[in-house]
Order: structure tokens, then sequence, then C-alpha cells
């Protein structure tokens, strides 16, 4: 029993440098734009049997936006930054350098209060092995590049720490096949 999951990544709603942990700005105008240039590779991905979406505005708003129709996921929200949330990581290292140093070298610290990387990639994790595995079955889901990049973790068993090391872009698609506990990365030429 296979199942393809095709993770979409959501527009942009900020400049790279303002985005803020745990953001719930909507789309900005050149994330509207972003998404109507990339539709038409992103467009047919709505034809999958199942069509998900992280709760972020940004995530709803770029789903509908393809025509997908989302559900929303509470599993796929971002990682829970606690007092963190709202601020930019740089002004969190301005108020708290010491924590922010810990954070990025345990997967396991959450200084911010929140949720840990290692228990956000578990939590992630466990939504991707927990989708139904109805050989030849496809689900799209949209949610935040760091969502995206937590499942990639995950799939590939990749060492906790590998998350700062991926860089998923905005509307950039990957799609896992496979079933719970026995993932496989596939990247695809455009069509």
């Amino acid at each position: 029993m296979n199942v393809r999951v095709t993770l979409v990544a959501a527009a942009r709603s900020s400049s790279l440098l303002a985005e803020r942990f745990d953001d719930d700005r909507p789309l900005d105008h050149s994330g509207w734009q972003a998404v109507e240039m990339a539709a038409h590779g992103l467009v047919p991905l709505g034809a999958a049997d199942l069509r998900y979406c992280s709760p972020t505005p940004r995530s709803r708003a770029t789903g509908a936006a393809l025509g997908y129709a989302p559900l929303a996921q509470p599993a796929l929200r971002e990682c829970d930054m606690g007092r963190w949330r709202g601020l930019t990581l740089a002004e969190v290292t301005t108020r708290e350098p010491a924590a922010v140093a810990a954070w990025l070298a345990d997967p396991g610290c959450a200084p911010h209060g929140g949720e840990s990387l290692l228990a956000f990639i578990t939590r992630i994790g466990c939504w991707l092995d927990t989708r139904p595995a109805d050989d030849g079955g496809a689900i799209v889901a949209v949610a935040e590049p760091s969502v995206v990049r937590a499942a990639l973790v995950y799939a590939l068993k990749a060492p906790p720490l590998t998350y700062w090391n991926v860089d998923v872009r905005p509307l950039a698609a990957v799609t896992l096949t496979g079933w719970a506990g026995r993932w496989h990365l596939s990247l695809q030429a455009p069509v």
C-alpha cells in the first residue's frame, strides 16, 4: 500500500528578514503575485484524492488560490514558539542570545517554553504516518516552509539538526511516496 503526499510550501506573507515566529499574517501582494505565477505548475496537484493545509492564513489562502479547497489540519501548524511568538529571529537573538544558541544546537531544547524541534518533527511525522495508504492514492498539503522541512527530515530519517540545512522556498513542492515509517523522496522535473 503506497500513498503519494505532495507538500506545497505556502506563499510568502512578508519579506524573509521580516518573518516572525508563528506568523499569522495573510499573504502580501508579492505572495499573491507569486501564486499567480506558479499556478500553472501547482493547480494540477488539486486533483489529489485528499487536500489539506496548515491552519495559518497564508497556507489557507495559498491552497484556496490554487483551487484546492483544502481542509485545515491542526497537526500541520508551525512549531509552537512559546514566548518567541510574533518576534523575528534577530529580535530574539538580541534579547536571549544564549537561549537561541541552545535552541539551534539541541533539538530537544525549548527555551522559549513552546515545542522543541524534536517534538515538532515528531508531530509532523505522526501526521504523515497516519495518512491513509490506499495504493496509488494522492494527497496534497499546503503548509508553512518549516512544516515541509520537518516532514522531509522525518521522512528521510535524517538527524534532527539536519532541519537547519534544508531550504524550502515559498511555493516549492516536494513529493513523498510510501507509507508509515517508510517514505521516499520523489523529485520530478517540471512539466
